[in-house]
């Protein structure tokens, strides 16, 4: 079944709201690492100086150069490694589209939930974001010390993030912050589950950008077939 919501969510990937969501978040997340990196390299070429004085060699004018290099390779990195999280944040800003779109093709018969307030969608998405990055750098200490175990540590870990958040988001919007909390406990396994099979798609570069819409629209399915969803009765 979980599949089934999964491959749901995959066919409305062309929804014209889907898409407004999406080009939106990697829109707004493009700008943000952009000017981050400007904000970066700026500070940098302020703090290193032009040139360096070596006992015996004298003026050393290339250090900076290395400095600046490595230091825009790491930016990189880091802003690979962002991505997805910082994307996952603002799109979380948008959610109620996606699961509006997902209702209204799905679950017609439902009245309109009430929509998040832009502080509410912020907090969210900041506190979304924050736990996801603190968690999976503190992963990084078991990924070393169990090489072996790293990929089953990922996906457990990113499960559980991603089914907690998103379900909690998507419940809160009918059954308030404590019903859906309370639901999610009930059915802890099946949305741990669902968040597992969320995180694959982390690992596969683009399709990882996919995460937030199809995560989105997932847990919106898997929370209407859930006894004690507004759905269910």
């Amino acid at each position: 079944m979980i599949l089934t919501d999964t491959l749901k969510a995959v066919r409305q990937l062309s929804d014209p709201r889907f898409q407004r969501v999406l080009w939106t978040g990697l829109g707004l997340t493009l700008a943000l690492l952009a000017a981050f990196s400007a904000a970066f390299l700026w500070g940098l070429n302020w703090l290193l100086p032009d040139s360096v004085r070596l006992p015996w060699i004298g003026p050393v004018t290339w250090l900076d150069d290395i400095a600046s290099g490595a230091s825009l390779l790491g930016l990189v990195f880091l802003s690979g490694l962002m991505m997805v999280p910082v994307a996952s944040a603002f799109t979380s800003l948008f959610l109620d589209d996606v699961t509006d779109a997902v209702e209204d093709r799905h679950y017609p018969h439902l009245p309109p939930a009430p929509r998040l307030s832009i502080p509410d969608a912020l907090r969210d998405g900041l506190g979304f974001l924050g736990v996801l990055v603190l968690a999976n750098l503190a992963a990084f200490a078991a990924y070393l010390l169990l090489p072996p175990f790293a990929p089953l540590i990922f996906y457990a870990l990113n499960g559980f993030l991603l089914g907690r958040e998103y379900f909690q988001l998507i419940a809160a919007r009918r059954l308030g912050r404590e019903g859906a909390a309370a639901l999610r406990k009930r059915h802890a396994a099946r949305i741990w589950l669902a968040g597992c099979l969320m995180a694959v798609p982390l690992t596969i570069p683009i399709v990882n950008l996919l995460v937030p819409l199809l995560g989105a629209a997932t847990f919106t399915h898997l929370y209407h077939r859930l006894p004690g969803s507004a759905s269910s009765g």
